[in-house]
């Protein structure tokens, strides 16, 4: 890391207090004037820097710029060895991450990025990037499991999320299946899961996890046609940590689980979570809708329906509605 990095990861590991310019130029042996052009250099980054005469240098709290240094000071030490790539702006995290594991990036690899250009959700849908108030991040696995397993991973993701935003940012989350997370009756945050297979052993090669939280964009900047059903965690109120924190804790989150996903201890969380469940709904199947009640989830993280005319069906992709929600 660069000298800037350096000065950016003590500063976040004792944000809001006072750093030492002395203190900061003895850590890295460097000269107390290498320290102050790091800091200027910060603050034109968008960084907000207090400074004090006898106390040094202070990130503020409102201060919330992505950075690799950032992120890292809240991962677990176990994950800090994982490639993080941070972007500006960038079309598609989840683009970028396929490109990346194609190349042979690593088990681990996280992207992030301040602002989408071409966002995707799930069913070819586009995803609300704006800048400087979401979080649009993916994340490369290798599993080495068969393809039926990627849905256990999207509803592992779901659960990571709902801990990550309850640990920071104190805030109750509920699960909409397959991959939407809900605050408040609105939708905050999607998933989508991408699996790309090795045609000779017909295993997964790759799973792409990409994660779009809605993190602190007010309700009337939503599209008109989301306004009704969009939200986002601090929408009306000045945010209690930062994206970084998330970002990170969201990783940590779900690592943890991915761990051993196969065993499947955390569908018990996720089956806690849903709000769907005894409820009707409509879903999207044979391109057409059908009506059904959500009666459970199977073991494979899928959506066990009654329809109609009572037969019973596990649903393990598509499209789901409710009425009084969607």
């Amino acid at each position: 890391m660069s000298l800037k990095d350096f000065v950016l990861q003590n500063l976040e590991e004792n944000r809001p207090s006072y750093v030492s310019g002395q203190q900061m130029a003895e850590m890295f042996q460097v000269s107390r004037a290498a320290v102050w052009k790091a800091i200027e250099a910060l603050r034109r980054d968008g960084y907000e820097i207090n400074s004090a005469p006898k106390k040094g240098y202070a990130l503020l709290p409102s201060s919330d710029i992505l950075s690799k240094g950032a992120i890292y000071h809240f991962l677990k030490s176990e994950y800090r060895s994982f490639s993080l790539h941070v972007y500006e702006s960038i079309d598609s995290t989840n683009q970028a991450a396929k490109k990346m594991a194609v190349d042979g990036a690593a088990e681990g690899t996280v992207i992030v990025a301040n602002t989408q250009t071409a966002g995707r959700g799930r069913m070819g849908r586009s995803f609300y990037s704006p800048a400087h108030s979401g979080i649009y991040m993916s994340m490369i696995l290798r599993p080495q499991t068969d393809i039926s397993d990627t849905v256990l991973l999207t509803t592992a993701a779901g659960v990571a999320v709902c801990r990550a935003i309850e640990s920071t940012c104190k805030k109750p989350c509920f699960i909409k299946w397959l991959n939407d997370i809900y605050l408040d009756e609105k939708k905050i945050c999607g998933i989508l899961t991408e699996a790309m297979t090795n045609c000779e052993t017909g295993l997964v090669d790759s799973v792409i996890v990409g994660i779009g939280v809605n993190f602190k964009t007010p309700a009337h900047a939503f599209p008109t046609e989301l306004q009704s059903r969009a939200g986002s965690i601090f929408s009306d109120e000045i945010p209690s940590v930062t994206r970084s924190h998330l970002i990170a804790e969201i990783v940590n989150k779900f690592m943890d689980l991915y761990a051993d996903f196969t065993q499947k201890e955390f569908l018990k969380e996720y089956h806690s979570r849903s709000f769907v469940l005894g409820k009707q709904i409509s879903y999207f199947a044979q391109n057409q809708w059908h009506d059904a009640l959500a009666l459970d989830i199977a073991d494979n993280g899928g959506l066990i329906v009654r329809d109609k005319e009572g037969k019973i069906h596990t649903l393990h992709s598509g499209e789901i509605t409710l009425r009084n929600i969607d």
